[in-house]
């Protein structure tokens, strides 16, 4: 690779990130549940390429990278699924607790 790709490559690497942390950061609470849905599911597609880098094993450097992408993508995608359920519980519904009176008489026979 040239210089020249090389620094046009993180430039855009570099401006993605911060347009992506911009966008997230000025998400409404009440939509960022079902985008963190949308971003695992992405990252799940992320999975699947690195899992193709991983299966080529055309060199050494590729098979490592491919590894670590792998690792990576695999940690994101059950983090940003476990965080989602636990989001979603916070908002379902909660039974008001019955008095300890009522429990005991409904478990008896």
């Amino acid at each position: 690779m040239s210089g020249d790709l090389i620094i046009t490559n993180l430039f855009i690497f570099a401006l993605a990130g911060f347009l992506g942390f911009e966008v997230i950061r000025r998400v409404p609470k009440l939509l960022h549940t079902p985008l963190m849905a949308l971003t695992n599911a992405l990252s799940a597609i992320a999975l699947v390429g690195s899992l193709v880098i991983l299966g080529q094993a055309a060199t050494t450097y590729s098979i490592i990278l491919g590894f670590v992408a792998v690792v990576a993508s695999t940690i994101n995608v059950v983090g940003g699924f476990l965080l989602t359920d636990k989001m979603l519980k916070m908002f379902k519904k909660r039974e008001p607790a019955k008095p300890r009176a009522e429990a005991d008489t409904e478990a008896a026979p």
